[in-house]
Protein backbone atom coordinates (compact mmCIF):
# COMPACT_ATOMS: atom_id res chain seq x y z
CA UNK A 1 0.00 0.00 0.00
CA UNK A 2 1.42 3.39 -1.02
CA UNK A 3 1.50 6.43 1.23
CA UNK A 4 0.74 10.14 0.93
CA UNK A 5 3.10 13.03 1.66
CA UNK A 6 2.11 16.69 2.10
CA UNK A 7 4.58 19.51 1.46
CA UNK A 8 3.97 22.31 3.97
CA UNK A 9 5.70 25.50 4.99
CA UNK A 10 5.35 29.26 4.94
CA UNK A 11 5.06 31.09 1.59
CA UNK A 12 7.97 31.25 -0.85
CA UNK A 13 10.21 28.59 0.69
CA UNK A 14 10.19 26.44 -2.50
CA UNK A 15 7.33 23.97 -1.90
CA UNK A 16 6.07 24.01 -5.49
CA UNK A 17 9.62 23.74 -6.84
CA UNK A 18 10.13 20.63 -4.71
CA UNK A 19 6.76 19.27 -5.86
CA UNK A 20 7.76 19.67 -9.53
CA UNK A 21 11.10 18.02 -8.81
CA UNK A 22 9.44 14.97 -7.21
CA UNK A 23 6.77 14.46 -9.89
CA UNK A 24 9.28 15.06 -12.69
CA UNK A 25 7.10 17.65 -14.45
CA UNK A 26 6.39 21.35 -14.17
CA UNK A 27 2.83 20.86 -12.99
CA UNK A 28 2.70 23.52 -10.29
CA UNK A 29 3.16 27.20 -11.09
CA UNK A 30 6.41 28.63 -9.71
CA UNK A 31 7.15 32.33 -9.30
CA UNK A 32 9.13 34.61 -6.99
CA UNK A 33 5.87 36.15 -5.75
CA UNK A 34 4.85 34.69 -2.35
CA UNK A 35 1.53 32.87 -2.20
CA UNK A 36 1.36 31.56 -5.78
CA UNK A 37 -0.10 28.19 -4.75
CA UNK A 38 -3.61 28.35 -3.29
CA UNK A 39 -5.33 25.00 -3.81
CA UNK A 40 -3.82 21.69 -2.78
CA UNK A 41 -2.53 19.76 -5.79
CA UNK A 42 -1.84 16.00 -5.75
CA UNK A 43 0.74 14.25 -7.93
CA UNK A 44 2.56 10.93 -8.38
CA UNK A 45 6.09 11.23 -7.02
CA UNK A 46 9.16 9.12 -7.75
CA UNK A 47 12.30 9.49 -5.65
CA UNK A 48 15.21 7.08 -6.04
CA UNK A 49 13.02 3.97 -6.36
CA UNK A 50 10.43 5.30 -3.91
CA UNK A 51 6.89 5.91 -5.22
CA UNK A 52 4.18 7.78 -3.33
CA UNK A 53 1.49 10.45 -3.66
CA UNK A 54 2.67 14.01 -3.06
CA UNK A 55 0.42 16.99 -2.26
CA UNK A 56 1.52 20.57 -2.90
CA UNK A 57 -0.11 23.06 -0.54
CA UNK A 58 -0.46 26.79 -0.01
CA UNK A 59 1.93 28.63 2.28
CA UNK A 60 0.70 28.61 5.88
CA UNK A 61 0.07 32.03 7.38
CA UNK A 62 -1.71 33.35 10.46
CA UNK A 63 -4.94 34.95 9.20
CA UNK A 64 -8.63 35.32 9.93
CA UNK A 65 -10.61 32.20 9.02
CA UNK A 66 -12.94 34.13 6.70
CA UNK A 67 -10.16 35.81 4.73
CA UNK A 68 -8.58 34.37 1.59
CA UNK A 69 -5.39 33.49 3.48
CA UNK A 70 -7.49 31.83 6.18
CA UNK A 71 -9.32 29.68 3.65
CA UNK A 72 -5.98 28.75 2.07
CA UNK A 73 -4.73 27.69 5.49
CA UNK A 74 -7.81 25.48 5.94
CA UNK A 75 -7.01 23.76 2.63
CA UNK A 76 -3.44 23.12 3.77
CA UNK A 77 -4.57 21.73 7.13
CA UNK A 78 -6.94 19.39 5.30
CA UNK A 79 -3.97 18.12 3.24
CA UNK A 80 -1.94 17.52 6.43
CA UNK A 81 -4.80 15.52 7.95
CA UNK A 82 -5.13 13.50 4.72
CA UNK A 83 -1.40 12.72 4.43
CA UNK A 84 0.59 10.03 6.24
CA UNK A 85 3.73 12.18 6.39
CA UNK A 86 4.54 15.91 6.14
CA UNK A 87 7.61 17.48 4.56
CA UNK A 88 8.07 20.68 6.56
CA UNK A 89 10.09 22.97 4.26
CA UNK A 90 12.07 25.89 5.72
CA UNK A 91 14.27 28.41 3.91
CA UNK A 92 17.89 27.87 4.96
CA UNK A 93 18.95 30.95 3.01
CA UNK A 94 16.76 33.49 4.81
CA UNK A 95 16.59 31.64 8.13
CA UNK A 96 13.70 30.90 10.48
CA UNK A 97 10.78 33.20 11.22
CA UNK A 98 8.15 33.15 14.00
CA UNK A 99 5.75 31.62 11.44
CA UNK A 100 8.06 28.59 11.12
CA UNK A 101 7.99 28.11 14.89
CA UNK A 102 4.19 28.26 14.97
CA UNK A 103 3.93 25.77 12.10
CA UNK A 104 6.31 23.37 13.83
CA UNK A 105 4.10 23.48 16.92
CA UNK A 106 1.00 22.82 14.82
CA UNK A 107 2.62 19.80 13.14
CA UNK A 108 3.67 18.39 16.53
CA UNK A 109 0.07 18.61 17.73
CA UNK A 110 -1.06 16.59 14.71
CA UNK A 111 1.00 13.63 15.96
CA UNK A 112 2.00 12.47 12.46
CA UNK A 113 5.54 11.83 11.16
CA UNK A 114 7.35 14.98 9.99
CA UNK A 115 10.53 15.33 7.91
CA UNK A 116 12.21 18.71 8.33
CA UNK A 117 13.60 19.92 4.99
CA UNK A 118 16.07 22.83 4.76
CA UNK A 119 15.67 24.09 1.18
CA UNK A 120 18.02 26.46 -0.67
CA UNK A 121 20.97 24.96 1.21
CA UNK A 122 23.22 25.48 -1.80
CA UNK A 123 23.10 29.26 -1.29
CA UNK A 124 26.02 31.13 0.22
CA UNK A 125 25.40 31.87 3.90
CA UNK A 126 22.78 29.15 4.34
CA UNK A 127 24.68 27.35 7.12
CA UNK A 128 23.28 29.54 9.88
CA UNK A 129 19.72 28.97 8.71
CA UNK A 130 20.35 25.24 8.49
CA UNK A 131 21.61 24.99 12.08
CA UNK A 132 18.79 27.21 13.33
CA UNK A 133 16.34 24.58 12.06
CA UNK A 134 17.46 22.30 14.91
CA UNK A 135 15.70 24.66 17.34
CA UNK A 136 12.30 23.66 15.92
CA UNK A 137 12.54 20.35 17.79
CA UNK A 138 11.60 18.21 14.77
CA UNK A 139 14.84 16.29 14.51
CA UNK A 140 17.77 16.67 12.13
CA UNK A 141 16.97 18.84 9.07
CA UNK A 142 17.65 17.45 5.60
CA UNK A 143 19.58 19.94 3.44
CA UNK A 144 18.40 20.03 -0.18
CA UNK A 145 18.19 22.29 -3.21
CA UNK A 146 14.82 21.71 -4.89
CA UNK A 147 15.77 23.91 -7.83
CA UNK A 148 19.04 22.11 -8.60
CA UNK A 149 18.10 18.61 -7.42
CA UNK A 150 20.75 18.39 -4.70
CA UNK A 151 20.19 16.28 -1.58
CA UNK A 152 17.47 14.07 -3.07
CA UNK A 153 19.16 10.86 -1.84
CA UNK A 154 19.24 12.19 1.74
CA UNK A 155 15.58 13.20 1.40
CA UNK A 156 14.69 9.67 0.29
CA UNK A 157 16.47 8.18 3.30
CA UNK A 158 14.71 10.60 5.67
CA UNK A 159 11.28 9.72 4.24
CA UNK A 160 11.96 5.98 4.54
CA UNK A 161 13.14 6.41 8.16
CA UNK A 162 10.01 8.39 9.03
CA UNK A 163 7.41 6.22 7.31
CA UNK A 164 9.08 2.84 7.87
CA UNK A 165 10.62 0.47 5.32
CA UNK A 166 7.59 -1.82 5.26
CA UNK A 167 5.37 1.10 4.26
CA UNK A 168 7.92 2.65 1.93
CA UNK A 169 8.67 -0.56 0.01
CA UNK A 170 5.57 -2.76 0.12
CA UNK A 171 6.09 -6.35 -0.99
CA UNK A 172 4.70 -7.06 -4.43
CA UNK A 173 2.19 -9.88 -4.54
CA UNK A 174 2.64 -12.62 -7.12
CA UNK A 175 -0.21 -12.45 -9.60
CA UNK A 176 -1.28 -15.73 -11.14
CA UNK A 177 -1.85 -15.53 -14.87
CA UNK A 178 -5.17 -17.14 -15.67
CA UNK A 179 -7.86 -16.70 -18.24
CA UNK A 180 -5.82 -14.58 -20.64
CA UNK A 181 -8.00 -12.92 -23.26
CA UNK A 182 -6.68 -13.61 -26.75
CA UNK A 183 -7.95 -11.23 -29.42
CA UNK A 184 -9.87 -12.98 -32.13
CA UNK A 185 -8.79 -12.55 -35.73
CA UNK A 186 -11.43 -11.06 -37.97
CA UNK A 187 -12.86 -13.55 -40.42
CA UNK A 188 -13.18 -12.97 -44.11
CA UNK A 189 -16.86 -12.12 -43.74
CA UNK A 190 -16.40 -9.48 -40.98
CA UNK A 191 -17.26 -5.87 -41.67
CA UNK A 192 -14.02 -3.91 -41.21
CA UNK A 193 -15.92 -0.66 -41.67
CA UNK A 194 -18.43 -1.32 -38.90
CA UNK A 195 -19.21 1.73 -36.75
CA UNK A 196 -17.81 1.09 -33.23
CA UNK A 197 -20.11 1.42 -30.22
CA UNK A 198 -19.54 4.18 -27.68
CA UNK A 199 -17.75 2.99 -24.53
CA UNK A 200 -19.87 4.05 -21.56
CA UNK A 201 -17.25 2.89 -19.02
CA UNK A 202 -14.19 4.71 -20.34
CA UNK A 203 -12.90 7.45 -17.97
CA UNK A 204 -13.75 10.94 -19.18
CA UNK A 205 -11.58 14.08 -18.89
CA UNK A 206 -13.56 17.30 -18.49
CA UNK A 207 -12.13 20.84 -18.22
CA UNK A 208 -14.14 23.66 -16.62
CA UNK A 209 -13.26 27.06 -18.14
CA UNK A 210 -14.69 30.55 -18.20
CA UNK A 211 -14.18 34.14 -17.13
CA UNK A 212 -13.02 34.94 -13.57
CA UNK A 213 -15.68 34.64 -10.85
CA UNK A 214 -18.10 32.68 -13.06
CA UNK A 215 -18.38 29.94 -10.40
CA UNK A 216 -16.12 27.21 -11.80
CA UNK A 217 -14.60 26.06 -8.50
CA UNK A 218 -17.97 26.23 -6.73
CA UNK A 219 -19.43 24.02 -9.47
CA UNK A 220 -16.74 21.34 -9.01
CA UNK A 221 -17.13 21.44 -5.22
CA UNK A 222 -20.86 20.80 -5.65
CA UNK A 223 -20.12 17.82 -7.90
CA UNK A 224 -17.73 16.39 -5.29
CA UNK A 225 -19.97 17.17 -2.33
CA UNK A 226 -17.09 18.79 -0.38
CA UNK A 227 -15.06 22.01 -0.28
CA UNK A 228 -12.16 20.51 -2.21
CA UNK A 229 -11.28 23.71 -4.11
CA UNK A 230 -10.78 27.18 -2.75
CA UNK A 231 -13.75 29.48 -3.43
CA UNK A 232 -14.85 32.96 -2.42
CA UNK A 233 -16.20 36.29 -3.65
CA UNK A 234 -12.76 37.42 -4.84
CA UNK A 235 -12.18 37.16 -8.60
CA UNK A 236 -9.20 35.13 -9.82
CA UNK A 237 -8.73 32.88 -6.78
CA UNK A 238 -7.81 29.81 -8.85
CA UNK A 239 -4.34 29.90 -10.39
CA UNK A 240 -3.22 26.32 -11.00
CA UNK A 241 -5.24 23.86 -13.08
CA UNK A 242 -6.26 21.36 -10.42
CA UNK A 243 -7.57 17.90 -11.36
CA UNK A 244 -10.03 15.96 -9.20
CA UNK A 245 -11.59 12.54 -9.76
CA UNK A 246 -15.06 11.30 -8.84
CA UNK A 247 -17.64 8.79 -10.06
CA UNK A 248 -20.89 9.64 -11.82
CA UNK A 249 -23.24 6.71 -12.29
CA UNK A 250 -20.33 4.27 -12.22
CA UNK A 251 -18.13 6.20 -14.63
CA UNK A 252 -14.85 7.83 -13.58
CA UNK A 253 -14.80 11.57 -14.29
CA UNK A 254 -11.52 13.48 -14.12
CA UNK A 255 -12.39 17.16 -13.89
CA UNK A 256 -9.94 20.07 -14.27
CA UNK A 257 -10.55 23.37 -12.54
CA UNK A 258 -8.82 26.22 -14.38
CA UNK A 259 -7.99 29.86 -13.80
CA UNK A 260 -10.42 32.46 -15.11
CA UNK A 261 -9.41 33.78 -18.52
CA UNK A 262 -9.65 37.51 -19.06
CA UNK A 263 -9.18 39.40 -22.29
CA UNK A 264 -5.63 39.15 -23.57
CA UNK A 265 -5.09 42.91 -23.39
CA UNK A 266 -5.80 42.85 -19.64
CA UNK A 267 -3.41 40.00 -18.88
CA UNK A 268 -0.26 41.89 -17.97
CA UNK A 269 1.26 40.25 -14.91
CA UNK A 270 3.58 37.29 -15.44
CA UNK A 271 1.74 35.16 -12.89
CA UNK A 272 -1.61 35.57 -14.65
CA UNK A 273 0.01 34.70 -17.98
CA UNK A 274 1.29 31.48 -16.43
CA UNK A 275 -2.19 30.71 -15.06
CA UNK A 276 -3.84 31.24 -18.46
CA UNK A 277 -1.19 29.10 -20.16
CA UNK A 278 -1.92 26.35 -17.61
CA UNK A 279 -5.64 26.64 -18.40
CA UNK A 280 -4.92 26.30 -22.13
CA UNK A 281 -2.94 23.13 -21.47
CA UNK A 282 -5.90 21.75 -19.53
CA UNK A 283 -8.18 22.45 -22.52
CA UNK A 284 -5.84 20.58 -24.87
CA UNK A 285 -5.59 17.65 -22.46
CA UNK A 286 -9.35 17.38 -21.88
CA UNK A 287 -11.91 15.64 -24.07
CA UNK A 288 -15.00 17.68 -23.20
CA UNK A 289 -14.86 21.33 -22.10
CA UNK A 290 -17.59 23.02 -20.08
CA UNK A 291 -17.63 26.79 -20.65
CA UNK A 292 -19.21 28.39 -17.59
CA UNK A 293 -21.20 31.58 -18.26
CA UNK A 294 -22.45 33.94 -15.59
CA UNK A 295 -26.21 33.89 -16.31
CA UNK A 296 -26.59 37.40 -14.88
CA UNK A 297 -24.15 38.85 -17.47
CA UNK A 298 -23.91 36.25 -20.26
CA UNK A 299 -22.33 36.48 -23.70
CA UNK A 300 -19.60 38.97 -22.93
CA UNK A 301 -17.05 39.24 -25.72
CA UNK A 302 -14.60 37.16 -23.71
CA UNK A 303 -17.19 34.37 -23.36
CA UNK A 304 -17.51 34.13 -27.14
CA UNK A 305 -13.74 34.12 -27.58
CA UNK A 306 -13.36 31.27 -25.08
CA UNK A 307 -15.98 29.19 -26.92
CA UNK A 308 -14.23 29.88 -30.24
CA UNK A 309 -10.88 28.89 -28.71
CA UNK A 310 -12.28 25.58 -27.43
CA UNK A 311 -13.80 24.73 -30.81
CA UNK A 312 -10.63 25.64 -32.70
CA UNK A 313 -8.76 23.24 -30.40
CA UNK A 314 -11.20 20.56 -31.56
CA UNK A 315 -12.70 19.88 -28.12
CA UNK A 316 -16.32 18.92 -27.45
CA UNK A 317 -18.01 21.92 -25.83
CA UNK A 318 -20.98 22.35 -23.49
CA UNK A 319 -22.28 25.70 -22.21
CA UNK A 320 -23.30 26.01 -18.54
CA UNK A 321 -25.27 29.12 -17.54
CA UNK A 322 -24.35 29.32 -13.86
CA UNK A 323 -25.97 31.33 -11.02
CA UNK A 324 -29.44 30.38 -12.30
CA UNK A 325 -30.74 30.72 -8.72
CA UNK A 326 -30.26 34.51 -9.08
CA UNK A 327 -32.54 34.76 -12.15
CA UNK A 328 -36.13 35.87 -11.50
CA UNK A 329 -38.01 35.60 -14.82
CA UNK A 330 -36.43 32.29 -15.86
CA UNK A 331 -38.63 31.50 -18.85
CA UNK A 332 -37.99 34.83 -20.56
CA UNK A 333 -34.25 34.72 -19.80
CA UNK A 334 -33.99 31.13 -21.06
CA UNK A 335 -35.68 31.99 -24.35
CA UNK A 336 -33.33 34.97 -24.76
CA UNK A 337 -30.27 32.81 -24.04
CA UNK A 338 -31.32 30.24 -26.63
CA UNK A 339 -31.81 32.92 -29.28
CA UNK A 340 -28.41 34.49 -28.52
CA UNK A 341 -26.68 31.09 -28.53
CA UNK A 342 -27.92 30.33 -32.05
CA UNK A 343 -27.16 33.82 -33.31
CA UNK A 344 -23.77 34.49 -31.68
CA UNK A 345 -22.30 30.99 -32.02
CA UNK A 346 -23.03 29.87 -35.58
CA UNK A 347 -19.80 27.83 -35.66
CA UNK A 348 -21.24 25.61 -32.87
CA UNK A 349 -24.70 25.00 -34.24
CA UNK A 350 -26.71 22.79 -31.90
CA UNK A 351 -24.34 23.25 -28.95
CA UNK A 352 -25.85 22.02 -25.71
CA UNK A 353 -26.56 24.80 -23.21
CA UNK A 354 -27.73 23.98 -19.68
CA UNK A 355 -28.88 26.41 -16.94
CA UNK A 356 -27.37 25.40 -13.58
CA UNK A 357 -26.66 26.63 -10.08
CA UNK A 358 -23.32 25.59 -8.64
CA UNK A 359 -24.35 27.06 -5.29
CA UNK A 360 -27.49 24.93 -4.85
CA UNK A 361 -26.70 21.99 -7.17
CA UNK A 362 -29.73 22.59 -9.40
CA UNK A 363 -29.34 21.21 -12.95
CA UNK A 364 -26.05 19.35 -12.40
CA UNK A 365 -27.41 15.94 -13.44
CA UNK A 366 -28.67 17.46 -16.68
CA UNK A 367 -25.28 19.09 -17.23
CA UNK A 368 -23.46 15.77 -16.75
CA UNK A 369 -25.84 14.04 -19.17
CA UNK A 370 -25.14 16.76 -21.74
CA UNK A 371 -21.40 16.20 -21.25
CA UNK A 372 -21.78 12.46 -21.87
CA UNK A 373 -24.02 13.02 -24.93
CA UNK A 374 -21.58 15.54 -26.41
CA UNK A 375 -18.63 13.20 -25.83
CA UNK A 376 -20.56 10.44 -27.59
CA UNK A 377 -20.93 12.66 -30.68
CA UNK A 378 -17.28 13.72 -30.44
CA UNK A 379 -16.22 10.04 -30.61
CA UNK A 380 -18.65 9.16 -33.39
CA UNK A 381 -17.52 7.22 -36.46
CA UNK A 382 -19.54 6.81 -39.67
CA UNK A 383 -18.98 4.01 -42.14
CA UNK A 384 -17.53 4.86 -45.55
CA UNK A 385 -20.49 3.28 -47.36
CA UNK A 386 -22.99 5.55 -45.58
CA UNK A 387 -20.83 8.62 -46.20
CA UNK A 388 -20.57 8.01 -49.94
CA UNK A 389 -24.31 7.43 -50.28
CA UNK A 390 -24.85 10.66 -48.39
CA UNK A 391 -22.31 12.54 -50.54
CA UNK A 392 -24.04 11.43 -53.71
CA UNK A 393 -27.38 12.69 -52.39
CA UNK A 394 -25.88 16.03 -51.37
CA UNK A 395 -24.46 16.58 -54.86
CA UNK A 396 -27.82 15.80 -56.44
CA UNK A 397 -29.63 18.26 -54.19
CA UNK A 398 -26.99 20.97 -54.47
CA UNK A 399 -24.24 20.31 -57.08
CA UNK A 400 -20.80 21.84 -56.55
CA UNK A 401 -20.32 25.11 -58.42
CA UNK A 402 -18.69 25.42 -61.82
CA UNK A 403 -15.47 27.42 -61.72
CA UNK A 404 -14.15 28.85 -65.02
CA UNK A 405 -16.73 26.79 -66.86
CA UNK A 406 -15.59 23.47 -65.32
CA UNK A 407 -17.69 21.77 -62.67
CA UNK A 408 -15.97 20.37 -59.57
CA UNK A 409 -16.62 16.68 -58.98
CA UNK A 410 -16.70 15.13 -55.49
CA UNK A 411 -15.69 11.49 -56.02
CA UNK A 412 -15.14 9.75 -52.70
CA UNK A 413 -15.57 10.44 -48.94
CA UNK A 414 -14.32 8.71 -45.81
CA UNK A 415 -13.84 9.53 -42.14
CA UNK A 416 -10.13 9.75 -41.34
CA UNK A 417 -10.44 10.26 -37.56
CA UNK A 418 -12.73 10.98 -34.66
CA UNK A 419 -12.23 13.21 -31.60
CA UNK A 420 -13.25 15.50 -33.32
CA UNK A 421 -14.85 13.96 -36.43
CA UNK A 422 -12.70 14.68 -39.50
CA UNK A 423 -13.49 13.64 -43.08
CA UNK A 424 -11.55 13.49 -46.34
CA UNK A 425 -13.18 14.05 -49.72
CA UNK A 426 -11.38 13.21 -52.94
CA UNK A 427 -12.36 15.70 -55.62
CA UNK A 428 -11.17 17.58 -58.69
CA UNK A 429 -9.69 21.06 -58.26
CA UNK A 430 -9.94 21.14 -54.46
CA UNK A 431 -8.28 24.56 -54.33
CA UNK A 432 -11.18 26.08 -56.30
CA UNK A 433 -13.99 24.77 -54.04
CA UNK A 434 -15.59 27.77 -52.28
CA UNK A 435 -15.88 27.94 -48.49
CA UNK A 436 -19.65 28.23 -48.75
CA UNK A 437 -19.92 24.71 -50.16
CA UNK A 438 -17.78 23.36 -47.30
CA UNK A 439 -20.19 24.94 -44.81
CA UNK A 440 -23.09 23.37 -46.73
CA UNK A 441 -21.53 19.92 -46.33
CA UNK A 442 -20.75 20.45 -42.64
CA UNK A 443 -24.31 21.57 -41.90
CA UNK A 444 -25.59 18.54 -43.82
CA UNK A 445 -23.42 16.21 -41.73
CA UNK A 446 -24.73 17.76 -38.52
CA UNK A 447 -28.37 17.37 -39.58
CA UNK A 448 -28.29 13.96 -41.28
CA UNK A 449 -25.97 12.12 -38.87
CA UNK A 450 -27.09 13.83 -35.64
CA UNK A 451 -23.77 15.53 -34.87
CA UNK A 452 -24.62 18.80 -33.10
CA UNK A 453 -22.25 21.04 -31.16
CA UNK A 454 -18.90 19.34 -31.94
CA UNK A 455 -16.38 20.79 -34.42
CA UNK A 456 -16.45 19.00 -37.79
CA UNK A 457 -13.50 19.20 -40.16
CA UNK A 458 -13.50 18.35 -43.87
CA UNK A 459 -10.29 18.07 -45.88
CA UNK A 460 -10.34 18.03 -49.68
CA UNK A 461 -7.71 16.24 -51.72
CA UNK A 462 -7.15 16.21 -55.44
CA UNK A 463 -5.36 13.27 -57.08
CA UNK A 464 -1.95 14.00 -58.53
CA UNK A 465 -1.93 14.81 -62.25
CA UNK A 466 0.75 12.60 -63.87
CA UNK A 467 1.09 15.01 -66.82
CA UNK A 468 1.50 18.17 -64.74
CA UNK A 469 4.78 19.91 -65.42
CA UNK A 470 5.56 17.93 -68.57
CA UNK A 471 6.09 19.78 -71.80
CA UNK A 472 3.74 19.01 -74.67
CA UNK A 473 5.44 17.57 -77.75
CA UNK A 474 5.35 19.81 -80.84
Amino acid sequence: MSFTVAIVGRPNVGKSTLFNRLVGKKLALVDDTPGVTRDRRPGDARLMGLTFTIIDTAGLEEADAESLQGRMRAQTEAAIDEADLSLFVVDAKSGLTPVDTDLAEMLRRRGKPVVLVANKSEARGSDSGFYDAYTLGLGEPTPISAEHGQGMLDLRDAIVAAIGEDRAYPAKEDVAVTDVDIPQTEGEGSDADEEPAYDETKPLRVAIVGRPNAGKSTLINRFLGEDRLLTGPEAGITRDSISVEWDWRGRTIKMFDTAGMRRKARVIEKLEKLSVADALRAIRFAETVVIVFDATIPFEKQDLQIVDLVLREGRAAVLAFNKWDMIEDRQAVLADLREKTDRLLPQARGIRAVPISGQTGWGLDKLMQSIIDTDRVWNKRISTARLNRWLETQQIQHPPPAVSGRRIKLKYMTQVKARPPAFMISCTRSDALPESYTRYLINGLRADFDMPSVPIRIHFRSPDNPFEGKKRRT
